[in-house]
């Protein structure tokens, strides 16, 4: 059995629906029963537990073979560091205290760097306290979000502009969320002896211009790629409600890919999901 949490965002879902499709029986990890009521119609253990409760989770995680668990967005937190080494330490006594054998862990590109990284930084100090149980673990570390131009889409259909806080002409790995929910699923049937690194990318890299020609026709008018400075991060950020330490972490973040810091170790097993952005803005441009 896989206990699978996240499944009411973009990868737990998918890490669920590919597990039940393939017959396997899924213990999806939901804050509330009314969450859980889908999955169990189609045939799902509903566990009810918040991911920072350790005890909640450790019994949410008893008798499964593997577990898929993430860090969720705070965009409203004060001190990322703390709630990564927080997160760590609970999931470090939930999987000790289960006995669950194997975890795949969504994290990041960049994460084997313990600062410049922005919010990255917490599932570094996940990774590390994990590795301190001993057990089986998948670090499962995608680059850059296709899903994150979802903010500007409406821009760039309107006024046929796609501002970025990413460097243009520099190209990056993106990949879409569906991808990261396929090989999740395949590495908790597959679980490694001891670690096992999957630094995941799309099909190819991409620039901020190749992103906006990918836009161009699904919008029905030519777009173009406009920097943005990263001074301009915090104050558009913190517009949306976002808390200014967040937000200041995404700056961070930001130069850290422009300056391929934010960028693959080269220790682990390198993939390429088959997702292309096209895919991805048809389905939120609808």
């Amino acid at each position: 059995m896989y206990a699978v949490a996240g499944v009411t965002g973009n990868t737990g879902s998918v890490v669920a629906e590919e597990l039940l499709r393939r017959g396997k029986p899924v213990r999806v990890i939901v804050r509330s029963e009314e969450k859980g009521a889908a999955w169990r119609a189609k045939g799902a253990e509903v566990a009810v537990a918040s991911i920072d409760d350790a005890e909640a989770l450790t019994q949410a995680l008893a008798g499964a073979d593997g577990a898929y668990l993430l860090n969720p967005p705070d965009l409203q937190n004060e001190d990322m560091r703390s709630r990564g080494r927080h997160l760590g330490e609970v999931f470090a006594r939930a999987v000790k205290g289960s006995g669950v054998k194997h975890v795949v862990l969504l994290s990041s590109i960049g994460a084997q760097h313990d600062s410049g990284t922005g919010p990255i930084v917490s599932v570094h100090l996940i990774e590390q306290a994990l590795l301190a149980t001993g057990i089986n673990l998948t670090f499962l570390r995608p680059t850059y979000f296709i899903e994150n131009w979802g903010s500007v889409l409406g821009v760039a259909a309107k006024d046929g502009i796609l501002p970025s806080f990413l460097e243009l002409g520099h190209a990056i790995p993106m990949v879409a969320t569906a991808d990261i929910g396929k090989v999740a699923a395949e590495a908790l049937e597959n679980p490694p002896q001891r670690v096992r690194i999957i630094e995941l990318a799309g099909p190819e890299d991409y620039t901020p211009e190749a992103i906006a020609a990918v836009l161009t026709p699904l919008v029905g008018k030519p777009v173009t790629a406009v920097p943005a400075p990263l001074e301009a991060v915090v104050p558009t950020y913190t517009q949306f409600g976002i808390s200014p330490h967040v937000a200041e972490l995404f700056r961070e973040m930001y130069d850290g890919v422009n300056r391929d810091h934010v960028a693959w170790d080269g220790k682990g097993e390198r993939r390429r999901g088959t997702t292309p952005p096209s895919a991805v803005f048809q389905g939120m441009l609808g």
